[in-house]
């Protein structure tokens, strides 16, 4: 039954046929259901007054926090991993966008990272491991294009493994996707220096949050909050961070979520001056920043339990001097996962796949480490392990 509505009426769940009154040009990139309030405040931002919808096909809410926290860990297989690997990947085209948007001085069109951000809470929902192992085997070769893009996935991993309710989430994740967008204002020779800044070259980088704050700002449709996120990115407890210096009880829960998001995903990038740390060594540094009272030691523990000790997608070395790869957590006995080995350290060479379940075996993890430290394509092990039918 197609009937017409008030944009002021619309709700969550309502298919959205067409619009049917407005004062400017906007057009709907296609029919869909309504999947976040973001989607009616970016239509009310374009002066959309009525649509048009198909009540047969309005979806019933649902009690989205009671299924927000897991109860099982996720199976990685070839299909969802290869949908994460699409929507990351669209996710990095869209950034791509909006850094030139920004560059130009054009308003930023929060539609796209609407959609996509949903694309990947649904996709975390159903495997919270795929898009989080995707972030593992990614290529880093484009780091400012793929660091927002991983810190919105991790900031959605994190308040899902929260229990945070999916609207919360959904702005969360917007916010943490625009939140280095003022990079793009930084000179080249700053934002990719291949060595440390001086003091000169820090305070001009730092101005990076400003520009971000600025251009978010301006964004039609952009909620309270994911402006929130972005602006306390930089923050720190003790007021040493930037660009406000708000600390302690200032710093809302959002924006301490944030800020470790963020580290963590710095950390364990791979830059061209720069090799990421394993995760392990990661986790270390964040520990320490929290008993600095630069992060909220409370949430750096939570953080490391929802990414877990040794990710799905991450590489470690076996006591057999096998290197494998994490398949599957193991929530209940976090140090013994299951794993796929694949390559002998001593001997360097590949084996044949076996598939190791370390709760069930002598063998035991050495230590996280990376592909690099062995001279080994982390996109040949991917294809190998993990991208087979």
């Amino acid at each position: 039954m197609l009937i017409e509505k008030d944009t002021s009426e619309l709700k969550i769940g309502h298919y959205v046929v067409k619009i049917i009154q407005q004062e400017g040009n906007f057009s709907l990139t296609a029919a869909g259901h309504i999947k976040s309030n973001a989607v009616i405040n970016h239509l009310k931002s374009k002066s959309v007054y009525r649509v048009l919808i198909d009540g047969s096909k309005t979806l019933k809410p649902t009690n989205k926090k009671s299924t927000l926290v897991p109860t099982k860990t996720s199976i990685i297989n070839s299909e969802n991993l290869k949908e994460a690997q699409v929507i990351f990947n669209e996710s990095k085209g869209i950034q791509k966008k909006l850094f030139n948007d920004a560059l130009s001085g054009s308003t930023l069109d929060l539609s796209p990272v609407i959609e996509v951000t949903n694309k990947s809470i649904d996709a975390i929902f159903n495997s919270p491991d795929s898009l989080a192992c995707m972030l593992n085997i990614r290529e880093k070769d484009h780091y400012l294009l793929e660091h927002s893009v991983a810190v919105s996935v991790y900031i959605t991993l994190f308040a899902r493994y929260l229990g945070l309710e999916r609207n919360i989430i959904e702005q969360l994740s917007i916010g943490a996707f625009l939140h280095d967008i003022g990079k793009i204002k930084i000179p080249n020779e700053i934002l990719n220096k291949p060595g440390k800044l001086t003091d000169d070259e820090f305070t001009i980088m730092k101005t990076h949050a400003n520009h971000s704050i600025d251009i978010i700002k301006e964004t039609p449709g952009i909620s309270a909050l994911s402006l929130e996120v972005a602006t306390l990115h930089h923050e720190k407890l003790n007021g040493c961070g930037y660009p406000f210096q708000v600390k302690g009880e200032n710093i809302s829960l959002y924006g301490r979520m944030i800020s470790i998001c963020d580290i963590f995903d710095a950390l364990t990038a791979t830059r061209v001056y720069k090799k990421g740390f394993a995760h392990g060594k990661s986790f270390a540094i964040l520990r320490e920043l929290a008993s600095q009272n630069q992060l909220d030691s409370k949430l750096v523990d939570q953080f490391i339990k929802c990414v877990g000790v040794f990710p799905v997608g991450s590489l470690v070395q076996l006591e057999s001097n096998k290197l494998a790869l994490v398949k599957v957590r193991n929530d209940k006995n976090p140090t013994n996962p299951q794993v796929h080995t694949f390559y002998h350290v001593k001997q360097k060479h590949f084996l044949d796949k076996q598939e190791i379940d370390l709760s069930n075996s002598e063998d035991s993890i050495v230590k996280g480490v990376r592909a690099e430290e062995f001279d080994l394509d982390m996109n040949q092990i991917v294809e190998m392990l993990l991208m087979e039918g």
